[in-house]
């Protein structure tokens, strides 16, 4: 589908700066966006991408001032998160028009259900009780254990293994607050793209995007209960242990290792190779890679130990 700039802002309440006639047919991430696409911006820490984005139309407050020029049209709104609900109302809204009629079901069993627009490769083993939803790829020689659950429109590799009760594709954790103290959804649109060789644990939950795509790279393995929010992206050959968080938007490097109960705040990048140990909270970005990091907020290893010895030196008397 196609709407125009003006239209877009006709339907938020905002104002047109730029080219009103600009047609943009999907949301996008304001990093992620292409030539078609409207994004939004609201966190300072994404600022430097609303100087080269690649939108056609982007949210922005009516109290922003851009610094440089910006090659996006923008619609200027009250509240941008507001109007990212609204607008994600709307793309869903049409989404399900288009898919409206589609209840066509291929029965493997009783007991497992796969959609009919869904693709499954050879030598994949799907157990009972497995549900895969509408425009899912599943690749070669996967295992899919009983329970596992896989949303519609997300990818997963070749030789992959989810264990029971896994879900993949669930809806990310976005709600826009109200005047009146009340939450209103925001719709979820994007999807879940798991690599090859990934494992996944029983009842760990990978959430789709709101726009774009959480991604867990090639080699990615995953304990039981652990979650991965929405739009994160998990870097090559990466293990979690059970009962691990991270939150919406992080960055995670390649080859780095968390201990059990860990988790990471959102909006922050995690370099390669670093080490979190268990029940470790990370709050801030890690540039440094290779590092040890212990306790909340999260201290590199040997800084903590210094001060865990004066914590205990302090307590005697």
């Amino acid at each position: 589908m196609e709407i125009t700039a003006q239209a877009l802002a006709e339907l938020l309440g905002g104002e047109v700066v730029g080219d009103p006639s600009v047609v943009v047919t999907a949301p996008a991430r304001i990093e992620q966006a292409r030539k078609g696409n409207v994004c939004f911006y609201a966190n300072p820490k994404y600022e430097q991408y609303v100087y080269d984005t690649q939108a056609s139309v982007l949210l922005v407050s009516k109290t922003f001032e851009p610094t440089r020029p910006v090659p996006a049209t923008l619609i200027r709104v009250d509240n941008v998160y507001e109007s990212v609900s609204v607008l994600m109302d709307f793309f869903a809204r049409m989404r399900r028009h288009r898919k409206r009629g589609n209840r066509l079901w291929a029965r493997l069993s009783l007991k497992r259900s796969v959609a009919c627009s869904a693709r499954i490769g050879k030598g994949t083993h799907i157990y009972p009780q497995v549900y895969i939803g509408p425009n899912v790829k599943v690749g070669r020689g996967c295992i899919l254990y009983p329970g596992v659950r896989i949303y519609h429109d997300c990818v997963i590799g070749d030789n992959c293994i989810l264990h029971a009760n896994a879900v993949i594709g669930a809806d990310g954790f976005g709600f826009a607050p109200e005047a009146d103290g009340t939450y209103r959804k925001i719709e979820q649109l994007g999807n879940v793209v798991v690599g090859n060789d990934v494992e996944i644990g029983a009842n760990a939950a990978v959430d789709r995007a709101t726009m774009g795509s959480t991604i867990v790279h090639d080699g990615v393995k995953l304990d039981n209960f652990c979650h991965i929010a929405h739009n994160v992206e998990v870097g090559e050959n990466t293990v979690r242990a059970a009962m691990t968080g991270i939150a919406g938007s992080v960055k995670i490097g390649r080859h780095c290792v968390f201990g059990g109960q860990s988790g990471v705040s959102g909006h922050i990048s995690i370099a390669d190779n670093t080490t979190v140990a268990a029940q470790t909270g990370v709050i801030a970005t890690i540039k440094e890679p290779g590092l040890t990091l212990v306790g909340y907020p999260a201290l590199e290893y040997g800084t903590y130990m210094r001060a865990y010895a004066k914590f205990r030196s302090s307590g005697k008397k």
